[in-house]
Protein backbone atom coordinates (compact mmCIF):
# COMPACT_ATOMS: atom_id res chain seq x y z
CA UNK A 1 0.00 0.00 0.00
CA UNK A 2 2.86 2.43 1.14
CA UNK A 3 4.50 1.80 -2.31
CA UNK A 4 1.26 2.42 -3.95
CA UNK A 5 0.79 5.83 -2.45
CA UNK A 6 4.58 6.59 -2.96
CA UNK A 7 3.87 5.95 -6.64
CA UNK A 8 0.88 8.21 -6.90
CA UNK A 9 2.82 11.07 -4.93
CA UNK A 10 5.33 11.04 -7.92
CA UNK A 11 2.87 12.80 -9.94
CA UNK A 12 1.86 15.69 -7.78
CA UNK A 13 -2.27 14.83 -7.64
CA UNK A 14 -2.71 18.41 -7.02
CA UNK A 15 -0.55 20.24 -9.58
CA UNK A 16 -1.92 17.69 -12.17
CA UNK A 17 -5.67 17.65 -11.48
CA UNK A 18 -5.01 21.43 -11.69
CA UNK A 19 -3.66 21.17 -15.17
CA UNK A 20 -6.76 18.53 -15.81
CA UNK A 21 -8.73 21.46 -14.72
CA UNK A 22 -7.04 24.28 -16.82
CA UNK A 23 -8.57 22.11 -19.99
CA UNK A 24 -11.83 22.13 -17.98
CA UNK A 25 -11.32 26.19 -17.95
CA UNK A 26 -10.58 27.00 -21.66
CA UNK A 27 -14.11 24.87 -22.72
CA UNK A 28 -15.49 26.75 -20.23
CA UNK A 29 -14.20 29.64 -21.75
CA UNK A 30 -15.14 29.04 -25.56
CA UNK A 31 -17.77 26.28 -25.28
CA UNK A 32 -19.45 26.18 -21.84
CA UNK A 33 -22.69 23.90 -23.10
CA UNK A 34 -19.60 21.17 -23.46
CA UNK A 35 -18.52 21.32 -19.76
CA UNK A 36 -20.63 17.65 -19.22
CA UNK A 37 -19.69 16.24 -22.27
CA UNK A 38 -17.44 13.04 -22.61
CA UNK A 39 -15.09 14.74 -24.80
CA UNK A 40 -14.44 17.19 -21.26
CA UNK A 41 -13.93 14.04 -19.47
CA UNK A 42 -10.71 12.83 -22.09
CA UNK A 43 -10.10 16.27 -21.87
CA UNK A 44 -9.42 16.70 -18.47
CA UNK A 45 -7.88 13.13 -18.16
CA UNK A 46 -5.13 13.66 -20.94
CA UNK A 47 -3.74 16.89 -18.81
CA UNK A 48 -3.94 15.01 -15.64
CA UNK A 49 -2.15 12.14 -17.01
CA UNK A 50 0.45 14.44 -19.27
CA UNK A 51 1.25 16.70 -16.17
CA UNK A 52 1.69 13.71 -13.98
CA UNK A 53 3.77 11.92 -16.19
CA UNK A 54 6.15 15.13 -16.75
CA UNK A 55 6.05 15.16 -12.88
CA UNK A 56 7.36 11.76 -12.40
CA UNK A 57 10.60 12.90 -15.04
CA UNK A 58 11.23 16.14 -13.27
CA UNK A 59 12.10 13.75 -10.15
CA UNK A 60 13.84 11.17 -12.63
CA UNK A 61 16.26 14.21 -14.10
CA UNK A 62 16.53 15.53 -10.24
CA UNK A 63 17.37 12.51 -8.43
CA UNK A 64 21.22 12.94 -7.64
CA UNK A 65 20.13 16.23 -6.19
CA UNK A 66 17.30 15.15 -4.68
CA UNK A 67 19.40 12.46 -2.57
CA UNK A 68 21.30 15.35 -1.00
CA UNK A 69 18.12 17.88 -0.47
CA UNK A 70 15.28 15.53 -0.03
CA UNK A 71 16.80 12.56 0.82
CA UNK A 72 13.30 10.54 2.26
CA UNK A 73 11.37 11.65 -1.12
CA UNK A 74 10.16 8.36 -2.62
CA UNK A 75 12.98 7.99 -5.38
CA UNK A 76 16.04 8.78 -3.44
CA UNK A 77 14.72 6.78 -0.29
CA UNK A 78 14.77 3.77 -2.95
CA UNK A 79 11.25 3.07 -2.05
CA UNK A 80 10.36 3.50 -5.68
CA UNK A 81 12.91 2.13 -8.05
CA UNK A 82 13.79 4.72 -10.84
CA UNK A 83 12.82 1.72 -13.16
CA UNK A 84 9.31 1.68 -11.88
CA UNK A 85 8.84 5.35 -12.06
CA UNK A 86 10.32 5.61 -15.48
CA UNK A 87 8.01 2.42 -16.43
CA UNK A 88 4.73 4.39 -14.79
CA UNK A 89 5.30 7.85 -16.02
CA UNK A 90 5.64 6.00 -19.77
CA UNK A 91 2.25 4.32 -19.09
CA UNK A 92 0.79 7.58 -18.00
CA UNK A 93 2.06 9.50 -20.82
CA UNK A 94 0.40 6.44 -23.40
CA UNK A 95 -2.90 6.56 -21.10
CA UNK A 96 -2.76 10.40 -22.02
CA UNK A 97 -1.86 10.34 -25.53
CA UNK A 98 -4.90 7.67 -26.16
CA UNK A 99 -7.33 9.95 -24.39
CA UNK A 100 -6.62 12.93 -27.11
CA UNK A 101 -6.55 10.91 -29.88
CA UNK A 102 -9.86 9.57 -29.24
CA UNK A 103 -10.64 12.85 -29.32
CA UNK A 104 -9.18 14.08 -32.61
CA UNK A 105 -5.95 14.02 -34.51
CA UNK A 106 -5.35 18.24 -33.51
CA UNK A 107 -5.92 17.34 -29.65
CA UNK A 108 -2.98 14.74 -30.13
CA UNK A 109 -0.85 16.97 -31.48
CA UNK A 110 -1.36 19.36 -28.71
CA UNK A 111 -1.06 16.78 -26.35
CA UNK A 112 2.13 15.54 -28.06
CA UNK A 113 3.82 18.88 -27.71
CA UNK A 114 2.88 19.46 -24.34
CA UNK A 115 4.66 16.45 -23.29
CA UNK A 116 7.67 16.55 -25.42
CA UNK A 117 7.91 20.22 -23.82
CA UNK A 118 7.79 18.68 -20.37
CA UNK A 119 10.63 16.19 -21.18
CA UNK A 120 12.49 19.15 -23.15
CA UNK A 121 12.66 21.39 -19.73
CA UNK A 122 13.57 18.94 -17.65
CA UNK A 123 16.44 17.61 -20.01
CA UNK A 124 17.92 20.90 -20.49
CA UNK A 125 15.48 23.68 -20.67
CA UNK A 126 15.69 24.20 -17.34
CA UNK A 127 19.62 25.08 -17.42
CA UNK A 128 18.48 27.62 -20.42
CA UNK A 129 17.96 31.32 -18.83
CA UNK A 130 15.11 32.57 -19.56
CA UNK A 131 13.74 29.86 -21.88
CA UNK A 132 13.55 27.56 -19.03
CA UNK A 133 11.16 29.64 -17.58
CA UNK A 134 9.09 30.48 -20.90
CA UNK A 135 8.87 26.37 -21.02
CA UNK A 136 7.23 26.00 -17.99
CA UNK A 137 4.99 28.88 -18.54
CA UNK A 138 3.63 27.59 -22.21
CA UNK A 139 2.97 24.24 -19.88
CA UNK A 140 0.67 26.53 -18.43
CA UNK A 141 -1.19 28.44 -21.28
CA UNK A 142 -1.27 25.09 -23.67
CA UNK A 143 -4.26 23.25 -21.40
CA UNK A 144 -6.44 26.31 -21.96
CA UNK A 145 -5.79 25.85 -25.83
CA UNK A 146 -6.16 22.12 -25.86
CA UNK A 147 -9.58 22.61 -23.83
CA UNK A 148 -11.08 24.48 -26.83
CA UNK A 149 -9.62 22.24 -29.30
CA UNK A 150 -11.24 19.50 -27.69
CA UNK A 151 -14.76 20.94 -28.82
CA UNK A 152 -13.72 22.64 -31.84
CA UNK A 153 -13.29 25.94 -30.45
CA UNK A 154 -9.11 26.26 -30.99
CA UNK A 155 -9.50 29.30 -32.81
CA UNK A 156 -12.18 31.57 -30.61
CA UNK A 157 -10.15 34.47 -29.80
CA UNK A 158 -10.70 35.27 -25.82
CA UNK A 159 -9.39 31.18 -25.82
CA UNK A 160 -5.86 32.73 -26.94
CA UNK A 161 -5.92 35.93 -24.96
CA UNK A 162 -6.44 33.97 -21.91
CA UNK A 163 -3.48 31.44 -22.88
CA UNK A 164 -1.62 35.28 -23.64
CA UNK A 165 -1.96 36.15 -20.50
CA UNK A 166 -1.45 32.80 -18.32
CA UNK A 167 2.03 32.40 -20.46
CA UNK A 168 2.97 36.25 -19.87
CA UNK A 169 2.08 36.45 -15.85
CA UNK A 170 3.06 32.74 -15.75
CA UNK A 171 6.84 33.75 -17.06
CA UNK A 172 7.09 36.58 -14.56
CA UNK A 173 6.01 34.45 -11.72
CA UNK A 174 9.11 31.87 -12.79
CA UNK A 175 11.35 34.33 -13.38
CA UNK A 176 10.39 35.72 -9.82
CA UNK A 177 11.13 32.10 -8.40
CA UNK A 178 14.79 32.79 -9.72
CA UNK A 179 15.06 35.20 -7.45
CA UNK A 180 14.48 33.24 -4.22
CA UNK A 181 15.92 29.68 -5.65
CA UNK A 182 19.36 30.75 -6.43
CA UNK A 183 21.01 28.79 -3.53
CA UNK A 184 18.89 25.50 -4.76
CA UNK A 185 19.93 26.59 -8.38
CA UNK A 186 23.55 26.76 -7.65
CA UNK A 187 23.34 23.15 -6.61
CA UNK A 188 21.49 22.16 -9.80
CA UNK A 189 24.11 24.02 -11.93
CA UNK A 190 20.82 26.23 -13.09
CA UNK A 191 22.05 29.08 -15.42
CA UNK A 192 18.82 31.31 -14.07
CA UNK A 193 17.98 35.11 -14.63
CA UNK A 194 19.33 35.70 -11.54
CA UNK A 195 21.61 33.45 -10.69
CA UNK A 196 23.30 34.73 -14.03
CA UNK A 197 22.33 38.73 -13.73
CA UNK A 198 21.82 38.94 -10.39
CA UNK A 199 18.32 39.67 -8.58
CA UNK A 200 17.83 43.60 -9.76
CA UNK A 201 17.97 42.34 -13.35
CA UNK A 202 15.34 39.42 -12.57
CA UNK A 203 13.24 41.19 -11.35
CA UNK A 204 12.78 43.97 -14.12
CA UNK A 205 12.57 40.91 -16.08
CA UNK A 206 9.64 39.56 -14.20
CA UNK A 207 8.36 42.76 -14.02
CA UNK A 208 8.27 43.37 -17.70
CA UNK A 209 6.17 40.40 -18.07
CA UNK A 210 4.17 40.89 -15.23
CA UNK A 211 2.72 44.27 -16.89
CA UNK A 212 2.84 41.86 -20.23
CA UNK A 213 0.32 40.39 -18.96
CA UNK A 214 -1.86 43.57 -17.77
CA UNK A 215 -1.59 44.57 -21.26
CA UNK A 216 -2.69 41.42 -23.27
CA UNK A 217 -6.23 41.97 -20.93
CA UNK A 218 -6.51 44.93 -22.73
CA UNK A 219 -6.66 43.42 -26.18
CA UNK A 220 -9.68 41.46 -26.01
CA UNK A 221 -11.35 44.58 -24.73
CA UNK A 222 -9.89 46.47 -27.78
CA UNK A 223 -10.93 44.01 -30.29
CA UNK A 224 -15.04 43.69 -28.58
CA UNK A 225 -14.21 40.10 -27.33
CA UNK A 226 -15.79 40.97 -24.08
CA UNK A 227 -18.70 43.01 -22.36
CA UNK A 228 -18.54 45.44 -19.32
CA UNK A 229 -18.35 43.06 -16.75
CA UNK A 230 -15.36 41.81 -17.81
CA UNK A 231 -13.63 45.04 -18.36
CA UNK A 232 -14.32 46.22 -14.55
CA UNK A 233 -13.37 42.56 -13.07
CA UNK A 234 -10.47 42.19 -15.07
CA UNK A 235 -9.32 45.39 -13.26
CA UNK A 236 -8.90 43.31 -9.77
CA UNK A 237 -5.53 41.40 -11.11
CA UNK A 238 -4.03 43.87 -13.11
CA UNK A 239 -3.94 46.24 -9.99
CA UNK A 240 -2.17 42.89 -7.93
CA UNK A 241 0.08 42.55 -11.77
CA UNK A 242 1.06 46.23 -11.24
CA UNK A 243 1.58 46.33 -7.54
CA UNK A 244 3.96 43.18 -8.09
CA UNK A 245 5.87 44.73 -10.61
CA UNK A 246 6.73 47.98 -8.57
CA UNK A 247 7.11 45.93 -5.36
CA UNK A 248 9.67 43.79 -6.93
CA UNK A 249 11.84 46.17 -8.49
CA UNK A 250 11.78 47.97 -5.47
CA UNK A 251 12.55 45.11 -3.18
CA UNK A 252 14.23 41.92 -4.75
CA UNK A 253 15.28 40.28 -1.67
CA UNK A 254 14.22 36.51 -1.64
CA UNK A 255 11.35 37.14 1.34
CA UNK A 256 9.98 39.91 -1.32
CA UNK A 257 10.25 37.45 -4.23
CA UNK A 258 8.22 34.77 -2.12
CA UNK A 259 5.60 37.03 -1.52
CA UNK A 260 5.47 38.35 -5.42
CA UNK A 261 5.29 34.64 -6.11
CA UNK A 262 2.26 34.12 -3.96
CA UNK A 263 0.56 37.33 -5.16
CA UNK A 264 1.42 36.58 -9.13
CA UNK A 265 0.00 33.01 -8.30
CA UNK A 266 -3.64 34.63 -6.95
CA UNK A 267 -3.68 37.15 -9.71
CA UNK A 268 -3.28 34.15 -12.47
CA UNK A 269 -6.46 32.46 -10.43
CA UNK A 270 -8.79 35.87 -10.22
CA UNK A 271 -7.78 36.43 -14.37
CA UNK A 272 -8.84 32.96 -15.07
CA UNK A 273 -11.70 33.51 -13.13
CA UNK A 274 -12.93 36.34 -14.70
CA UNK A 275 -11.91 35.05 -18.33
CA UNK A 276 -14.34 32.27 -17.46
CA UNK A 277 -16.92 34.93 -16.70
CA UNK A 278 -16.42 36.94 -19.96
CA UNK A 279 -17.01 34.44 -22.28
CA UNK A 280 -20.49 33.94 -21.25
CA UNK A 281 -21.40 37.64 -20.25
Amino acid sequence: MRRTIDLIMLTRPVNSIMVGFAVIVGIAVSAPGQLLSITALLGFLTGFLISGYSMIVNDCYDLEVDRINSPDRALPSGRIHLRTAVTFSGILLTLGLISSIIIGLDTFIIALVFAVIAWAYNFRGKKQLLLGNMMVAASVAIPYIYGGATVGMMGDLLLWFLALTSFLAATGREVVKTIADVKGDAVRQVKSVARVYGSRIAAYVSAFFFLGAVVSTVLPILMGEVGIVFTVLILIPDVLFIYASVRIISDYSKFKALQIKKLALIGMIIGMVIFIIGGSY
